[in-house]
């Protein structure tokens, strides 16, 4: 079906399409089944030690405010990440802000951060409690002087209800977010990341997002502080502000995150630096170009424990994970493995 609508949702601004995807799925009437594909345990996997029945999840970014997870999970995703959250409401950035890139299957948004506040998403997600295994993504508000206290306080506020935490350091979108990556911000927020975790009794998996545009000299200080402060995993990446050069579309010289294809191999050669130099003693999500079950598999094989996409369903639709779904058992099979699970790292 999405074949034959999707013309028309590609007439509209991207933001307008965006809006109408959220509010369809708020109706939440399409059934599981149709998403559930035949030998689907071939593609249960460990994530956090929580037991998914694939790994497949959605990026932060698209359910930003944690309005729709719950029908999320029905067109079968492992996992859903909802954010970027932040202390308090944030309009964003001014429209438009979100680009489609058509001829490199790619968008770049300036977003901002745009999001409900953590105060009203804390209280609908308790109200509405998750079906599966739900990540929460927080960062700061822009006009915070101090960006490391939202970190904290919107830990504190919803680790309640997440499967995991997400520590976003690497929007493009936020000015001096990325300063986090410099080896005495990244400690600094460690160090109260684990001050409140210990304070606040929390104990769910803390997950740190990273940019795809760090120098590989940087890969050893992070994992080295990642270790120190006992974070559990890392997401491999975030958007890029760079990779224009070989883009065709007439707007590839928008401001703002690119994400999509043009992001799948600095993103996968990220995974495999950091999976090699961690040993795999450390979670990694792989994001960045998944729209098919070979380049989730792609970025599975050279260290990812679970991918996610966004960009990906844009393009494709809602059917997306079904076919990758589908695609990934073959490969499983192609390959002689009993499980997704054995594939991790093997082409590392």
């Amino acid at each position: 079906m999405f074949s034959i609508f999707k013309p028309f949702i590609f007439s509209l601004d991207p933001e307008t399409a965006h809006d109408l995807a959220i509010n369809s799925l708020k109706l939440n009437i399409l059934p599981k089944t149709i998403f559930q594909v035949a030998n689907e345990e071939l593609l249960e996997t460990k994530l956090f030690n929580e037991t998914l029945p694939n790994p497949i999840g959605l990026a932060a970014g698209f359910d930003k405010s944690a309005e729709v997870y719950n029908s999320l999970f029905k067109l079968g995703y492992g996992f859903v990440e909802v954010g970027t959250i932040t202390p308090k409401r944030q309009l964003g950035n001014p429209k438009p802000r979100i680009f489609r890139l058509e001829k490199d299957q790619a968008l770049i948004n300036r977003l901002g951060f745009n999001n409900h506040g953590s105060e009203i998403v804390s209280k609908r997600i308790s109200e509405n409690l998750p079906s599966g295994f739900l990540g929460i993504n927080v960062g700061p508000n822009k006009e915070t002087k101090k960006k490391e206290e939202d970190y904290f306080l919107c830990l504190s506020r919803l680790a309640s209800n997440a499967g995991y935490l997400t520590i976003n350091i690497s929007s493009p979108n936020t000015e001096g977010l990325r300063d986090f990556h410099n080896q005495n911000e990244l400690e600094k927020l460690l160090m109260g990341i684990n001050k409140i975790r210990g304070e606040k009794n929390i104990s769910k998996p803390i997950a740190l997002k990273l940019s795809p545009d760090i120098d590989d000299v940087e890969i050893s200080k992070m994992i080295e502080l990642i270790f120190k402060y006992k974070i559990d995993g890392i997401i491999v990446s975030n958007t890029t502000d760079a990779n224009r050069e070989n883009l065709s579309d007439n707007q590839k010289d928008e401001t703002g995150g690119l994400s999509g294809q043009p992001l799948k191999n600095l993103s996968t050669n990220l995974i495999k630096k950091f999976y090699k130099e961690t040993k795999g003693k450390v979670q990694i999500i792989g994001v960045g170009g998944v729209d098919s079950g070979q380049s989730a598999f792609e970025k599975i094989s050279v260290g990812a424990n679970a991918i996610q996409l966004y960009t990906g369903m844009v393009y494709k639709g809602p059917g997306v994970v079904r076919d990758m779904k589908k695609e990934l058992i073959s490969i499983i099979k192609k390959e002689n493995l009993n499980s997704i699970s054995e594939a991790v790292g093997i082409n590392a």
